[in-house]
């Protein structure tokens, strides 16, 4: 007999969330499941009974929509209808900022020379600090604008279409560099430092990545010995890949303390934050040579016995892996509204191209491949779009589940903006090659890993699954969430949805814990995860558009129709390959084989062909 679900597994199946690191890249950092899979042959609906009973008693259950898809489940609260959280007065205030911020991208910030001297000109950061740009979302009453979310994510896919290296600067200094003062910090850190890192007067920048820990915090070797009196502490250790890390005054810094446990008074290590001034032992080495986003410092950072005061401890004593995270949490929607910019950017250069471009006597934006290139385009940036001003109004809203959904933007903006650059590289043909930005794009691109191999899973509702394994409907559905023109491709999301959960169920009985350390399969769930909240995304906004009546509504159907069809037929594609053998297929075997010849030998194995 198989094993059955049982409801912890359930709860702690993927429940390692994607870390993201300072300078917009993946790496994924897997906890230890949080339990074991029975083997006692207790049925899939009674597992599913005792976990809905221990929700019930330990917690709320989640509104995320990525969440609950996980249990082939459909929370709509955060996703219809598509949200829309500015107030009047917002919008007016947000619409006077744009026309500036753009200007001056077009006419003082000047990319190609930033990218050339490799840092930010002088002019163009005194600009920036004119216009405000370093403390986008302090409050008013200390030096900042006082922006929410959304109205933050409007101003940096403004960034994202001209300068990415400006993006970086910025970003690192505000989006992580002293978020964990806005988010943390008590009311002294606040008026002690924020009026300054609003003006741009200091610099900051996020301390986590070391030579052994990247977004791992649990694997941090940096340490802060506090002195016998209390007063303060002693940190030492490097950090590397800091963005800022040669420019910022101020840095927020994650080392290891020795923390008595509050119920038997033993000394524990644990992770602390610190808000560390630069000083005497505050060191950094020369600026890494990248291969794009050059005009943004990025540098390692040492720490020599630096004296930090006790009252610059961020978030509480051993708090730092909970402040860490949470910051990067908070931080990663930044990332797909500034990527919808840098392809909104691409877009019109390849338009403007193939509308100008002659090929055997007509204009190319008339050809066939051309019109495809610039339609999957348009999907891609239409999808980012909507992810990142649908979770920018999930959290303005104060919703407190929204994490998987900020990493999935995080993972499908990137990717899609590197598509997206390499397309307008094709179109653009040896004009492209030789002056399109596109390629400068990719260190900020690659190192993606398994975007959902944190995600906390609820697996539930056995008899769901039940009904699913006898091929009976289970009852959900998006009529009346979304506009009837577009019901054809909300039926597929839905149909996907109900794949995707019956197939994690069955992904969980077969591997229980041991499945975090199946990436081959993760992978591929995360994929699937990805594509559908990107379904339910277009759903709701085309449905607001259609609903509305908005000139662009019918374009808007036809991008999400478009994706929905594809990407439903990827989910389903993927789901069947996972099922027919997943990492035990002959497939992965073969895969895997391949890799260890070429570790074994150092390089490629193969003969040449001309046999020497």
């Amino acid at each position: 007999m198989r094993a059955a679900v049982p409801a912890a597994v359930s709860r702690g199946l993927l429940r390692h969330i994607t870390r993201g690191s300072q300078a917009g890249c993946f790496r994924g950092y897997a906890h230890t499941a949080e339990t074991v899979v029975e083997k006692d042959g207790v049925s899939a609906s009674a597992a599913a009974s005792e976990h809905a009973h221990v929700t019930q008693k330990s917690a709320p259950e989640s509104l995320s929509f990525a969440v609950g898809m996980f249990s082939g489940l459909i929370h709509t609260q955060q996703v219809f209808p598509y949200p829309s959280v500015l107030s009047e007065e917002q919008s007016q205030f947000l619409s006077e900022l744009v026309g500036p911020v753009s200007r001056f991208f077009k006419e003082v910030n000047d990319p190609a020379q930033n990218d050339d001297i490799q840092r930010v000109d002088d002019k163009s950061m005194s600009g920036l600090k004119e216009l405000g740009a370093f403390g986008l979302q302090v409050p008013a009453e200390l030096g900042g604008l006082g922006l929410n979310n959304t109205q933050y994510g409007r101003l940096v896919e403004i960034v994202g279409e001209h300068d990415l290296g400006v993006g970086i600067t910025l970003g690192a200094h505000q989006s992580i560099g002293f978020k964990g003062i806005l988010l943390y910090g008590n009311e002294e850190q606040k008026k002690k430092y924020l009026p300054r890192l609003a003006s741009g007067e200091i610099i900051a920048a996020y301390c986590l990545t070391e030579p052994t820990s990247g977004s791992d915090a649990a694997s941090i070797r940096s340490t802060a010995k506090k002195s016998p009196c209390g007063k303060y502490y002693t940190l030492s250790g490097g950090k590397l890949w800091i963005s800022n890390g040669g420019i910022a005054d101020l840095f927020t810094v994650f080392a290891r303390t020795q923390v008595p446990d509050p119920t038997s008074g033993e000394m524990k290590d644990k992770i602390t934050a610190f808000v560390v001034e630069r000083g005497e032992g505050v060191t950094n080495g020369p600026p890494d040579k990248k291969l794009g986003i050059r005009a943004s410092n990025t540098a390692s950072v040492f720490f020599d016995e630096v004296r930090v005061p006790a009252e610059n401890v961020l978030g509480g004593e051993g708090n730092g892996f909970k402040v860490a995270m949470n910051i990067l949490n908070n931080g990663r929607f930044g990332m797909a509204a500034a990527m919808s910019g840098t392809m909104k950017g691409l877009i019109q250069k390849a338009v403007d191209h193939a509308t100008n471009r002659s090929q055997f006597g007509n204009k190319i934006h008339n050809y066939g491949v051309i019109q495809e290139k610039l339609a999957r385009m348009a999907v891609l940036q239409y999808v980012t779009e909507s992810m990142a001003y649908m979770i920018s109004a999930n959290m303005d809203s104060g919703a407190k589940d929204f994490q998987v959904e900020a990493a999935i933007s995080k993972v499908f903006g990137s990717e899609a903006a590197w598509s997206v650059a390499d397309e307008c590289i094709q179109i653009l043909g040896g004009n492209g090659f030789m002056k399109s930005a596109g390629k400068e794009l990719k260190s900020l691109q690659k190192a993606l890993s398994n975007p959902l191999s944190n995600t906390p899973l609820l697996v539930k509702e056995g008899l769901k699954r039940a009904r699913r394994k006898a091929g009976l409907g289970t009852g959900l559905t998006l009529k009346g969430q979304v506009h009837p023109e577009v019901e054809k491709s909300a039926e597929l999301a839905v149909g996907a949805i109900e794949d995707f959960g019956s197939a994690v169920e069955d992904l969980l009985i077969k591997y229980g814990k041991r499945i975090v350390d199946e990436q081959y399969v993760l992978q591929r769930v995360a994929d699937c995860a990805i594509d559908l909240y990107a379904m339910v995304v277009v759903l709701s906004r085309s449905s607001r558009a259609l609903s509305q009546g908005l000139p662009t509504a019918a374009h808007e159907k036809v991008l999400c129709d478009v994706w929905c069809s594809e990407a439903s037929t990827r989910v389903h594609d993927r789901l069947r390959s996972l099922r027919s053998g997943g990492s035990g297929s002959a497939l992965f075997k073969n895969l895997r084989s391949a890799s260890a010849a070429l570790v074994e030998n150092g390089g490629v194995v193969a003969a040449h062909p001309l046999g020497f």
